[in-house]
C-alpha cells in the first residue's frame, strides 16, 4: 500500500509538469468602438472580428492564456444618440492586430473529462500590445499619411464556458479594452481637419464565442482518499 501511495504522489507531482491540459482553438464575433465618432454605447458589435487562442490549464479554477485577434473598428455620427454627432456626419474605419496573454479565474472547478464541473463562469484579465493605423501630418496640408502605430492596453472581461463533445469546449466572452491613446478613430489635435474636439482615450471591445480542442493527459488536481 505505501508503495501505491507513493507511486500516485509521484504521478502528481510528474504529470503537471509534462502533460497539463491544454486548449487551442478560434473565436469569432463582433467588435465595436467607443470614442469621439458614432455611437457610446459600450457593447453594440458592428463589424465581424475573430482570432486564436492557447490555453494552458493550472488547475480547475486558473489557466494561462495567450491570444491574437483581428479587431476592425468602425464609427459614424449617424449611429450617435446626440443631435450633435448626428449632425456633424463624421465617420471612419481601422484595423487592429491585438496580442494579448493573461490569466483565466473560473468561478467553480472546471475540467471537461468531469461531468460534474464542465460548466463554468469566468472573468478574464489580461495584458495586450495592438497595432492600428494613425494620422501623420505631412507637409501638405491636403494630405494626410496613416502609418502603423503601436500601443497597449489592459482586457478585462467575462465568460462563461463549458464542454461542448468529446474533447471540444466552448466559451462566450464579452471583453473591453480601455486603451491609452485618443487616435485609432484618426482624432487628433496635430492636424486641424482631424481635431474633432476629443480628449479621452478610445474603447474597443469584442464580444464573441471560442471553441476549443483539448489535449493533454489532465494533472493530479485531487487528494488521495482513505
Amino acid at each position: 500500500m505505501r508503495e501505491l501511495i507513493l507511486l500516485i504522489l509521484l504521478a502528481c507531482v510528474i504529470t503537471p509538469l509534462q502533460s497539463q491540459t491544454h486548449e487551442i482553438g478560434f473565436f469569432a464575433g463582433g467588435s465595436n468602438y467607443v470614442g469621439d465618432i458614432g455611437s457610446t454605447n459600450y457593447i453594440s458589435p458592428n463589424e465581424f472580428a475573430g482570432g486564436l487562442v492557447y490555453k494552458y490549464n493550472l488547475n480547475p479554477r486558473i489557466a494561462l492564456r495567450g491570444t491574437y485577434t483581428y479587431i476592425p473598428v468602425s464609427g459614424n455620427d449617424n449611429d450617435a444618440d446626440n443631435a450633435f454627432r448626428q449632425n456633424r456626419g463624421i465617420s471612419f474605419s481601422n484595423t487592429i492586430h491585438e496580442f494579448a496573454a493573461g490569466v483565466e479565474f473560473n468561478f467553480f472547478d472546471y475540467n471537461i473529462n468531469d461531468y460534474r464541473t464542465t460548466f463554468t463562469p469566468y472573468i478574464l484579465a489580461e495584458v495586450a500590445a495592438f497595432n492600428y493605423k494613425s494620422p501623420e501630418p505631412t507637409s501638405s496640408s491636403n494630405t494626410i499619411l496613416l502609418k502603423n502605430k503601436f500601443s497597449y492596453t489592459v482586457p478585462v472581461g467575462i465568460g462563461l464556458k463549458g464542454r461542448l463533445a468529446d474533447n471540444f469546449a466552448i466559451a462566450f466572452e464579452t471583453g473591453v479594452r480601455f486603451t491609452f491613446v485618443d487616435d485609432i478613430d484618426f482624432t487628433t489635435d496635430r492636424i486641424n481637419s482631424l481635431d474633432f474636439g476629443g480628449n479621452g482615450n478610445d474603447w474597443y471591445v469584442f464580444s464573441g464565442v471560442s471553441i476549443v480542442y483539448t489535449f493533454g493527459r489532465p494533472p493530479c488536481f485531487g487528494g488521495i482518499a482513505e
